[in-house]
């Protein structure tokens, strides 16, 4: 009886629609393993996120958010993570130049904003420019080479609304410059010279007829670069902002001509380091809301947490240092330790039980050199191998040293380390060095290319 009748039960609509709902949103959540963070690490242990729930994720050393942290956020929301957590690198690559070029300041390391200068050697002349800068991208403009002939530059072309300042030529010759100045209520927009490269004129500037207030000269920013300004700005011109060196710039990196004023005017900010890493069961004593180059905060472990590693970190140019581990007593190991261009093969655990390995793997075309796997023992991991980098050779290498490929007709190829790359020269040319060095081995990322002459 009572059976029957509990089939022959109904639940108002309402009801129904509320349990429905309840049992929907409980399911709503964001998992880690949903998304990546090339050149990144997530900083909490927790694996899954309700909605509207934020996490926090770390760029690895050499690297930083699109805004110049060392750190960023990321929120779950009904259509998934966001936004795209991104890490991008702060340094560019020591460049390769041609032999006859001569690069100051050399340097291991480039960071944004440093700039190269370059000149030639004795007897040739430089075509290009005369220096370039490392942005978050690489450097830019592309690099001058040295030529022993250049050639000679036409009669400057025509400006519209304008004309040449100075009294016309016969001949131009390379590196030639050509002032222009622009008619009566015109205003100049670009450089005011034109040079000539190699037979070829560099961009003309626009005469641009006033219809709006023009801009003073844009104000100097501090511990920016100075920046070539002329006279008037016409409205929506637009000047970049470079910061100098050990400052980060803040806000847009261009400043815009509106209505007589400039706008967008960002800051260059000292390169310093926020929030030192958090360090699980541990406190950072006397914690600072910011910290300059060469600073340090200082870890202590929460009893019976005992402290593995360097008890301190240092601010180093905007990351911070390798922040130690709280282990328990019984000598559990926290997150596996990173290693650039590879990373563990499993998911990662909130904590490992003394004796668990974790094993290695790099990426694609690096070696992995050393143990495969590292062992947890006393709450500190065994030491972790390294990815040695492959070697790239390029079509402008092969030029450059008057080369090919042995066995191959490839123009550019990727080799891993250890592999030999055998080389010979092109037709027309004879070896320069020893018959050894046209068999050549990969050594992480370098090779030592034979010459031809």
């Amino acid at each position: 009886m009572y059976p029957s009748k509990i089939l022959r039960m109904r639940f108002p609509g309402e009801i129904i629609w509320l349990i429905l709902w309840a049992v929907c949103v409980s399911e709503e959540r964001c998992l880690k393993s949903e998304i990546a963070i090339e050149n990144g690490f997530f900083s909490e242990s927790e694996f899954a996120y309700p909605l509207n729930k934020e996490t926090k994720y770390q760029c690895k050393s050499g690297y930083v958010t699109p805004d110049g942290k060392t750190s960023g956020s990321i929120t779950c929301l009904e259509s998934g993570w966001s936004p795209q957590p991104t890490c991008i690198k702060i340094e560019c690559k020591v460049p390769e130049v041609e032999e006859n070029l001569s690069v100051t300041p050399r340097k291991d390391k480039y960071r944004v904003g440093d700039v190269l200068k370059f000149s030639c050697r004795s007897r040739l002349k430089r075509v290009g420019p005369d220096s370039v800068q490392c942005y978050d991208f690489g450097w830019s403009p592309n690099f001058p080479t040295c030529k022993e002939q250049t050639k000679q530059c036409a009669p400057p072309p025509q400006l519209l609304n304008g004309k040449v300042k100075e009294t016309p030529k016969e001949i131009y010759e390379h590196n030639d410059l050509v002032e222009y100045v622009c008619n009566t209520r015109f205003l100049m927009k670009g450089f005011k010279k034109i040079q000539c490269v190699d037979g070829q004129w560099t961009d003309l500037p626009m005469c641009i007829e006033v219809s709006t207030q023009p801009c003073p000269p844009p104000p100097q920013i501090p511990n920016a670069q100075n920046m070539a300004t002329t006279v008037n700005y016409q409205d929506g011109e637009k000047v970049s902002v470079v910061c100098q060196d050990n400052y980060v710039i803040q806000g847009a990196e261009e400043i815009v001509c509106r209505d007589g004023s400039w706008q967008s005017i960002p800051r260059c900010a000292a390169i310093s380091c926020e929030n030192p890493p958090k360090v699980e069961n541990a406190i950072i004593l006397n914690e600072k809301p910011r910290y300059l180059p060469g600073q340090t905060a200082r870890y202590e472990c929460i009893k019976p947490f005992e402290l593995l590693g360097e008890v301190e970190v240092t601010c180093l140019d905007g990351y911070w240092s390798q922040p130690p581990r709280c282990a328990e007593p019984s000598g559990k190991c926290v997150s596996p330790p990173s290693i650039d261009n590879g990373d563990i093969t499993s998911f990662p655990l909130p904590a490992y039980a003394p004796g668990l390995s974790v094993e290695y793997k790099c990426q694609v075309f690096y070696v992995l050199q050393g143990p495969r796997t590292v062992t947890c023992r006393n709450g500190k991991w065994s030491s972790p191998p390294k990815c040695l980098a492959p070697c790239a050779v390029s079509e402008e290498i092969l030029r450059r040293h008057n080369i090919r490929f042995r066995w191959s007709y490839e123009k550019k190829l990727y080799s891993p380390t250890g592999d030999m790359i055998e080389f010979e020269c092109l037709r027309g040319y004879r070896k320069k060095t020893p018959m050894h060095t046209f068999r050549a081995i990969c050594q992480d990322g370098k090779l030592l290319y034979p010459e031809c002459e």
